[in-house]
């Protein structure tokens, strides 16, 4: 069996996996990282990037169908070719894996092909396709294996009628109708593009609303949006039976409705990747969800083992998987770094986008009295410019003390503009510090100034408040 020894071994090259290994060698340290698939994980290769991808596509097409509103007349209604929104998705995503892989080679990264398993506290196996094995010895071990879709008990995925959003990515063709189980960020964002793309749409949500972990006035918001979409929302509604049908398949839903659709997208959540990867013979303890335990340093506890992103069942996002591995690194090189999640931003490209860091309304009222400003961006002139006017941003801040304690927006180019409020909460600014920044004009960036204004009653560009 060959031995290769470094000073870190990364299992999974996902954004976490990748950057960690990146960042390491950077460091001076000698670092392989362990995948079996493509890099760049789940978020490059299934989720975040093709999916985005694909949106762009969708939103462009729905642009072209409201030209006449720009003042451009089209000489025929636009049509578009799901197959070449694929292929332009793939392209994308090729170039960034292959762009991982040439800073792999810039750095001195080695990337281990196969599935990496712990075997020792310093040592993983690599397992290739041909079930050939490779023996790395190691200082320290990250495992970064990320998560998967999660499945509903009673309810097979075939990968033909019922689907997950990595059976959607590859369709050779939309259906003409589909039922959404789920009503979290995957669901509401393939509901949405999917509607753009001129599919009729149902959406079935077990508990109370859509978007049910973002604010309740977004969620609010959202669900009007939805309806103008003309797509169709049942919310504390669970799916009590699935019948497949020659032309696909009929849900019984709780209550005795029914919906029929082509296809069903099970988007209910995600499972961890901690099976058969050595944690049980090492003693990796786990939390009651399946998912590994770790210190706020990453740290399991095994000294020379880390976890980082989606499989410690933290948050479940990209971004904060990177950061997670940036920690681990440094921890695994003889430092002391804890994470920070202060001011993390949450961002759903939906149609509108929607985003949101800090506190909800409701969160913030356990502890603070509350003063709260909103602003619409029918409101804003850039919003009528773009022809994206619904939505609204809402700064919620302490009453006495004037601190910023959460935004949330629902509407065009949210995603972007969350992130200078991101920076206010991370640095504990107040809402008046907020509110006296100049911001360019016109741009969306404007309404967080606006509602940081009228949380105090100041908003010049609203009515006077009786």
């Amino acid at each position: 069996m060959e031995i290769d020894k470094y000073n870190i071994v990364i299992i999974g090259g996902g954004p976490g996996g990748y950057t960690a290994g990146i960042r390491a060698a950077m460091k001076g340290a000698r670092v392989a990282v362990v995948e079996a698939d493509k890099l760049g994980g789940v978020c490059l290769n299934r989720g975040c990037i093709p999916s985005k991808a694909l949106i762009a596509s969708a939103e462009q097409y729905k642009r072209m169908k409201a030209a006449s509103s720009f003042g451009i007349n089209l000489s025929s209604p636009p049509v578009y070719d799901w197959l070449a929104m694929r292929a332009r998705k793939d392209k994308i995503v090729d170039g960034l894996v292959g762009g991982i892989s040439q800073l792999f080679k810039s750095h001195g990264v080695d990337h281990h092909f196969g599935f990496g398993k712990i075997t020792g506290q310093n040592e993983v196996t690599v397992v290739d396709e041909n079930r050939g094995t490779k023996a790395l010895k190691t200082d320290n071990i990250i495992i970064g294996t990320g998560s998967r879709s999660a499945s509903i008990p009673g309810i097979a995925v075939d990968g033909q009628r019922i689907l997950t959003s990595d059976h959607l990515l590859e369709l050779d063709q939309l259906p003409k109708s589909i039922l959404i189980i789920g009503a979290g960020v995957i669901g509401c964002e393939w509901a949405c593009m999917l509607s753009l793309l001129d599919v009729e749409v149902t959406v079935v949500e077990m508990l109370e609303r859509a978007l049910p972990f973002e604010d309740a006035t977004t969620s609010k918001l959202f669900e009007r949006e939805l309806k103008k979409m003309k797509i169709k929302l049942h919310t504390g509604t669970k799916v009590e039976s699935i019948t497949p049908g020659p032309e696909g398949v009929s849900a019984t839903l709780s209550g005795g409705g029914k919906v029929e659709a082509n296809q069903m997208l099970v988007a209910v959540g995600r499972a961890f990747n901690t099976e058969e990867i050595g944690l049980e013979e090492v003693g990796v303890k786990l939390n009651k969800n399946g998912s590994i335990k770790t210190d706020a340093g990453m740290r399991t506890n095994i000294d020379n083992i880390y976890a980082i992103g989606d499989v410690r069942g933290d948050i479940l996002l990209a971004y904060t998987a990177t950061h997670d591995g940036m920690v681990a690194v440094e921890n695994a090189l003889g430092g002391n770094l804890k994470r920070n999640y202060l001011g993390v931003p949450s961002v759903i490209f939906t149609h509108p986008e929607v985003a949101s860091v800090g506190l909800s309304e409701a969160k913030a009222a356990e502890k603070h009295e509350l003063a709260i400003g909103k602003f619409p961006l029918r409101a804003l002139g850039k919003a009528h410019a773009e022809n994206e006017i619904s939505g609204e941003v809402k700064v919620i801040g302490d009453k006495k003390t004037d601190k910023l304690l959460g935004v949330h927006i629902v509407g065009v180019h949210a995603t972007e503009v969350i992130h200078t409020a991101a920076l206010a909460v991370n640095r504990g600014l107040t809402v008046t510090q907020l509110g006296s920044l100049i911001f360019g004009h016109p741009v969306i960036s404007e309404s967080l100034m606006e509602a940081a204004h009228d949380v105090h009653g100041s908003a010049v560009h609203l009515a006077k408040k009786k």
